[in-house]
């Protein structure tokens, strides 16, 4: 069973690239964050002709979150949720739930940027991980848990190419980083990275700028956060790479977690 996260950055923008990840590693679940389709855009008949039905929460310009799933499966996953219950902004579109046939329950999640220290952006985004880490307490006490997308967050320092260049900057600070760690002991979860890769450094975003990803310049911000459970079921962990090259690649690679049946 193959599991993948992907910020997108536009569905829409990059659907023949979503269409080309399909075909060649086959997801048995896709989580794709920042679609950035109002509820209207969404593509769903193209999902479909590529074999793939949709749960989606879309929220127009800058949101957008989804649960991608074959059509051949025996039963389609359930939506649990329209949202994150209880999260700032509630228009913008950052968290869906759905239950897989097997009984596991999986999260997109966008997780706000921050933008600033010292804005009223940044404590946003504080609040969605306080308020996340209750729902996930919630969900990882009904059973086998699987939260993956964009969080926003660089856990440890070795997870962003030079440290020194992120002083005063969003994305390293103890604030987030505390954050990030309530939400995944709030379930009892583990970093499938950590779990399964250790310290190695594995990037997943680079910036379209300055050559940063042919310069190695990227951050690990994009997560699997797993009940123990499926964590003991991790077979391979790591990026889809080449899906940072070629034509308009998104700033997010995908990461794949690969499960024993």
């Amino acid at each position: 069973m193959l599991c993948a996260t992907w910020n997108v950055n536009s569905l829409r923008a990059r659907l023949s690239r979503v269409e080309e990840f399909l075909e060649s590693y086959s997801p048995s679940v896709l989580l794709l964050q920042e679609t950035k389709c109002s509820p209207e855009q969404f593509p769903h008949s193209e999902l479909a002709s590529f074999g793939y039905s949709a749960i989606d929460l879309s929220g127009g310009r800058w949101c957008g979150v989804a649960v991608l799933t074959p059509t051949d499966g025996e039963a389609a996953p359930v939506r649990l949720s329209e949202g994150l219950p209880g999260q700032p902004n509630p228009e913008e579109a950052r968290w869906i739930e759905a239950l897989l046939p097997d009984g596991t329950t999986v999260v997109s999640v966008y997780a706000p940027n921050g933008r600033e220290l010292g804005t009223t952006h940044f404590e946003a985004k504080l609040a969605f991980f306080e308020t996340a880490a209750k729902r996930v307490a919630e969900l990882a006490a009904e059973g086998p848990l699987v939260v993956g997308g964009d969080m926003n967050v660089a856990p440890t320092d070795s997870d962003v190419w030079d440290i020194t260049k992120f002083v005063g900057a969003t994305h390293v600070t103890a604030a987030e980083r505390s954050a990030l760690a309530q939400m995944r002991d709030a379930g009892g979860l583990i970093d499938a990275h950590c779990s399964t890769l250790g310290d190695e450094q594995l990037f997943t975003w680079w910036d379209y700028r300055g050559g940063s990803f042919h310069r190695g310049f990227g951050m690990r911000i994009d997560h699997f956060l797993v009940s123990p459970l499926i964590a003991e079921r991790i077979e391979v962990f790591g990026i889809a790479r080449e899906f940072r090259k070629g034509t308009k690649p998104s700033d997010h690679v995908p990461v794949l977690m690969r499960l024993a049946n």
